[in-house]
């Protein structure tokens, strides 16, 4: 059967690029739905860059940079496999503003990229101004706040007993291994192990409770605030994985009037936590602990229930971090952990922005 062999159209890659866009292209919405030239002030004081006299290769755009970073976090993509990616895909180039041929950064660019915004402490900052940006358009932060924590898990560390008391000590990488330097830079001495305890509660035939499982985890945990109205993340915290939720209530509040009352689960139910909140005019919706030794209250156990009604909203934000973006900890060290669920709050916000605004365009 002969091969029909169609002639180069001159318009193709513009009516290709236009199908995308017409199939509903992901990156497209999204580029129409946020504005991320508003970034650019930020991220050229952040960067630094010289202004190329001197002479040298030219610095790619930091927009099209940053862009490529919030990709990057939505696919769980290594350095390497993101270069790979935005020369493989020309809706990634698109969204990016390269032209085919061009050449696009490698993943040495992309990792001093990112580092170099690290040390500038400049993700946080990109973090608040586009809340700041979600203000001005009307998505105040109201009806409340909803706090939890979720483990994310890095890679495993396997170490001597003598090696994990140096790193519970506080002792770095460089002072546990100073003759083996690739392999202390291998090492995160920031992560932490803990036991995950979840599943379907089972219960025996008196109605007791069975005792959940308890699977042991290495990694950080990542804290977060949600507003109850519209579900974007206000604020967020890091810490290694054996963190305690409670004592993070404080780095995740926002202080706001629309936003007085605070959900969350026993683990953050405290006299300091109380007090805390109680001294800064806010409503405590915290879950109450079952009294020991005796029974819950019927009263007690309905009101739980119904705080855990509106507290659920926030497990829907880590269901979409995890199952979408596959969160998962590649780096080395707390404040490359920061940066990667800082970027993974961030990329969470643009997409709930794009929810709404869909929704809006629908009514």
């Amino acid at each position: 059967m002969p091969v029909i062999k169609q002639e180069p159209s001159l318009f193709g890659m513009s009516d290709h690029l236009r199908s995308l866009s017409e199939s509903g292209d992901p990156l497209a919405v999204l580029e129409r739905t946020v504005d991320f030239e508003q970034s650019r002030d930020l991220l050229e004081a952040a960067l630094a860059y010289s202004d190329g006299r001197k002479g040298g290769r030219p610095h790619f755009d930091p927009v099209a940079m940053f862009k490529a970073a919030i990709l990057q976090t939505q696919h769980n993509l290594s350095d390497a496999k993101t270069e790979f990616m935005i020369m493989d895909r020309l809706s990634w180039m698109r969204f990016l503003g390269f032209d085919l041929g061009a050449r696009t950064p490698d993943e040495n660019t992309i990792r001093a990229f990112r580092n170099r915004l690290i040390e500038a402490g400049a993700f946080e900052a990109l973090f608040q101004a586009f809340d700041q940006r979600l203000r001005s358009a009307g998505y105040l932060p109201m009806g409340g706040q909803i706090v939890d924590a979720s483990l994310v898990q890095a890679p495993k560390q396997r170490n001597t007993e003598d090696e994990k008391a140096a790193i519970k000590e506080g002792k770095s990488a460089e002072e546990i291994w100073p003759d083996e330097p690739n392999k202390a830079a291998q090492k995160d001495t920031s992560a932490r192990w803990t036991l995950k305890i979840g599943g379907k509660i089972r219960y025996r035939p008196d109605g007791s409770p069975l005792p959940q499982i308890a699977t042991p985890t290495f990694g950080y945990k990542t804290h977060i605030s949600i507003d109850r109205r519209y579900g974007f993340i206000r604020k967020g915290h890091v810490t290694s994985a054996a963190g305690s939720d409670g004592r993070q209530l404080k780095h995740v509040i926002v202080k706001s009037n629309t936003a007085s009352s605070v959900w969350a689960d026993t683990a953050y139910r405290s006299q300091n936590n109380e007090g805390w909140l109680a001294a800064r005019m806010m409503t405590s919706k915290i879950h109450r602990k079952k009294p020991k030794g005796k029974p819950m209250p019927p009263a007690t156990s309905r009101a739980n229930e119904r705080k855990s009604s509106v507290r659920a909203k926030v497990e829907h934000v880590f269901a979409h971090q995890k199952n979408r973006y596959g969160l998962f900890i590649r780096t080395i060290g707390l404040a490359r952990a920061k940066a990667k669920m800082t970027l993974a709050n961030l990329a969470y916000n643009f997409d709930r922005l794009v929810f709404h605004e869909r929704r809006q365009s629908a009514g």
